[in-house]
């Protein structure tokens, strides 16, 4: 006989029923097909249907589940994996195809929306909206509106937790399509300002889409995950300038102006797929109508392994429902007092600086080096194909290596090389001396500066992901590094006044000087987590690791367990 174990009140393991060895002996012998009972769980393998009881439904434990609130209950640390790798793989793969590629795709709208003002003003707006007098800091305020009110709104990351994401989602990609489309009617840079500000507003939101990936994606998924959503980024700025080329030519004899044909032709598109968001984005995996009933609860259990305890002994379960809001503010605000969510946020406010401002300003520094309105355009866009490439790489390998700060750390350097040439650029003292402002060396720059900015903002939104522990941590800290790393385009902006064509060389040299910082930077945040590791490692070594690490759930017909690692920063 089998003695199965409950809690009285205080705690105490105390036997509520048997279950004879006959029952078990049938469960684990059934023949294909039957009807499997493991842990409570009731399976059917062919139809991958399953029954459970009530206190096995998410987010809910019932008598005899906890031990006290926050420590691991026992059946937790003994149960058994219900699925095997493929189907975890295939979980995986649906999750990829059906939610991330769209949610790129959203992106990639959401970054052709903020960026093509840059190909708009080359294309004839900055004649048309001028004011008389003319005033040189119009476009430079135009394209700060879109931030400020982007920065002001940067809470709205945490809205997707509240408001079913379907509906979310479909909300922000409306209301920035409307927006970025109504663009093509302004008639004065004050209505563009304002037009630029709401559309601030629409996409601040959907900084949210990283954390809202992290309750689908495992720690070690998330870069890849994250650079696929991203990599729309500068793919939008490829597909930007070779749109912007292909209406500036039909356009040149057509009734509309071709920078209000732009807009209006790159916003449209975004009304249209806030309808498909509506059908497509799930809530949470559990409401994912492209998952079988059986792969809603694997996708369930391949994530209970990554959740992290915080310990509390001596609390009863009967507090455990009141005390977790307390719990979730407490690791809220321990955010704030976290160096490491700091040095990643300077990290990202650095990053900032460039990726805000080269995609806006690639199209005007590219005219300044000689070519024509057309020609600009079409230059504008294989460094931003190059790094939508190469991000995709990079994530790829630092997802495999589990680690960060190595590749963070090249592609800053790369970048501040290739800023420090277009800076230099100008110097006499140069072995070759000034280059001329069209030189293709000063084009070829451009790549290693594109690129590199590109990788690093993909690398730090999953590494400040990876390195909080627990929900309430993730969306604080996510919060926190939006809000202070959004503060970098308002200085961004501000690096490439027409004055300082045709080399720009102040702007550049900031940059090439944040990009340097952020490699810094990063060497010194991965040299704090990683002492702070060894230090939860000794600390483990001397308990004998017996509160830190749990008994993992094995594989079907495994018939031992594993044990899954304490949490560690991610270096």
């Amino acid at each position: 006989m089998h003695t199965v174990r409950g809690l009285d009140s205080e705690g105490v393991q105390k036997p509520v029923g048997t279950r004879s060895s006959a029952s078990s002996s049938e469960a684990s012998s059934s023949p294909p097909g039957a009807t499997t009972v493991r842990g409570g769980r009731r399976l059917t393998p062919d139809t991958g249907s399953e029954d459970e009881d009530e206190d096995e439904l998410e987010g809910d434990e019932g008598p005899g589940r906890r031990l006290s609130d926050g420590c691991e209950s026992s059946s937790r640390r003994q149960r058994r994996r219900l699925y095997n790798p493929e189907e975890e793989r295939s979980v995986v793969r649906k999750f990829d195809r059906k939610l991330v590629v769209f949610l790129a795709g959203l992106y990639l709208l959401s970054f052709l929306d903020r960026s093509n003002i840059g190909n708009a003003r080359i294309a004839g707006m900055d004649d048309d909206l001028q004011s008389v007098p003319p005033r040189d800091d119009w476009y430079i305020w135009s394209v700060a509106a879109f931030y400020i009110a982007y920065i002001a709104f940067e809470w709205m990351a945490l809205l997707w937790r509240i408001i079913p994401a379907h509906i979310y989602v479909a909300a922000l990609v409306l209301s920035w399509g409307v927006t970025a489309s109504l663009q093509a009617v302004a008639v004065n840079y004050p209505m563009l300002i304002f037009l630029r500000t709401v559309l601030g507003i629409g996409e601040a939101g959907f900084t949210g889409v990283p954390f809202y990936l992290s309750f689908f994606f495992r720690r070690s998924e998330l870069a890849f995950r994250t650079a696929i959503f991203v990599s729309a980024a500068p793919l939008a700025t490829t597909f930007a300038s070779s749109l912007a080329w292909l209406i500036l030519k039909l356009a040149e004899s057509g009734p509309i102006a071709p920078w209000r044909l732009l807009f209006l032709i790159e916003g449209f598109p975004s009304i249209l797929a806030a309808a498909l968001a509506w059908n497509i984005v799930p809530d949470s995996p559990q409401t994912a109508s492209y998952l079988t009933r059986r792969e809603k609860k694997v996708a369930r259990l391949r994530l209970e392994d990554e959740k992290t305890p915080t310990p509390r002994h001596g609390v009863s379960s009967s507090s455990s429902s009141s005390s977790k809001p307390v719990s979730a503010a407490r690791d809220t605000l321990a955010v704030f007092s976290d160096p490491a969510a700091w040095l990643t946020s300077a990290i990202f406010f650095l990053t900032n600086l460039a990726y805000s401002s080269m995609p806006v300003f690639l199209p005007t520094i590219l005219r300044s080096m000689g070519h024509d309105a057309v020609s600009a355009q079409a230059l504008a866009a294989p460094p931003y194909l190059a790094a939508f490439l190469i991000v995709l790489v990079t994530a790829y390998a630092s997802d495999a290596m589990r680690a960060r700060a190595p590749l963070l750390m090249a592609h800053a350097l790369a970048s501040a090389a290739g800023y420090a040439v277009l800076a230099l650029s100008s110097c006499d003292w140069l072995p070759l001396g000034p280059l001329e402002p069209g030189s293709w060396v000063r084009y070829l720059a451009v790549f290693p500066a594109a690129v590199g900015f590109f990788n690093v903002v993909v690398l730090t939104i999953a590494w400040s992901i990876n390195n909080q522990r627990g929900e309430a941590r993730q969306g604080a800290g996510f919060a926190l590094l939006q809000v202070v790393g959004q503060c970098g385009p308002l200085v961004g902006t501000r690096l490439y006044p027409d004055r300082d064509a045709p080399y720009y060389t102040s702007g550049m040299a900031v940059c090439a000087g944040a990009m340097l910082s952020v490699a810094l930077l990063a060497a010194v945040l991965r040299g704090y987590l990683a002492r702070v590791n060894r230090r939860w490692d000794e600390e483990e070594a001397g308990r004998g690791g017996d509160d830190e690490g749990e008994e993992g759930e094995a594989l079907v017909g495994s018939t031992t367990g594993v044990r899954t690692s304490p949490f560690r920063y991610m270096l």
